[in-house]
């Protein structure tokens, strides 16, 4: 006798999707002070939707970590021992692809902001940013956005200009077929707009502007939306103001 399994139904799916939607958002924090780490916890964990899953103290505690509670969102140091914060980030994408990773630093160097985002990762913040605005950005970046302090947004729309005017001079690489509204989607992912703002402006669901950054960062082999548009920029695929 062989035995036959129903497929779900319609309302038993819509209730996986309402669990996972209202499920708190499973945060990992790693930072060497320990001062600095206890207080990153607990400003987290007073909020209702954020569970913190995990701490490490140095950047191999972390990638363990990561791989065993398979967090939504790490919240990364740069400066630590054993292993730094942006290596760290490269092995915890391999790992946990899923995993969106915020730089949480005192470090406003030029060279470590654009090694995290090659790396993966999709913020970078300034310990300088006001404790009661770190819940905001864990649930802004859950949602899809990425996030800059501003002092570093300039440098890194300085090094986008720069780029931007080294693309008739420098050979381009074979780019990837990425389709008109793929484009039209990385130019306004460049404008700093998230997925909401484009989803309105381009009269589509939100959740297809998400499965356009899905393809457009498969068919680019990168692991950020940031790192898409430092590529595409170099690639001269469009301008930004």
């Amino acid at each position: 006798m062989t035995a036959s399994v129903a497929p779900p139904s319609a309302a038993s799916a819509a209730d996986a999707q309402t669990s996972r939607d209202t499920a708190p958002i499973r945060v990992l924090v790693v930072d060497d002070h320990e001062l600095f780490l206890q207080g990153l916890q607990t400003v987290l964990e007073i909020e209702d939707d954020i569970q913190v899953v995990g701490r490490a103290g140095d950047g191999q505690a972390a990638v363990s970590l990561a791989a065993g509670t398979t967090p939504d969102i790490v919240l990364m140091d740069v400066r630590m021992p054993l292993r730094d914060g942006i290596a760290a980030t490269g092995s915890i994408k391999r790992a946990v692809p899923n995993a969106k990773i915020v730089m949480l630093t005192v470090s406003d160097e030029e060279n470590d902001l654009f090694e995290a985002i090659k790396a993966g990762a999709v913020g970078y913040l300034l310990k300088t940013i006001p404790p009661h605005e770190v819940a905001d950005a864990v649930r802004a970046v859950h949602h899809g956005q990425s996030l800059i302090s501003p002092s570093m947004a300039s440098k890194l729309m300085a090094e986008f200009a720069s780029m931007a005017q080294g693309t008739d001079s420098r050979p381009r690489l074979a780019t990837p077929h990425l389709t008109a509204r793929e484009l039209e989607v990385l130019k306004l992912v460049a404008e700093g707009r998230a997925n909401r703002e484009i989803a309105r402006k381009l009269f589509i669901s939100e959740n297809t502007v998400k499965n356009h950054v899905r393809n457009i960062l498969d068919k680019l082999q990168l692991h950020s939306r940031m790192e898409a548009v430092m590529y595409a920029v170099r690639q001269g695929l469009f301008e930004i103001d």
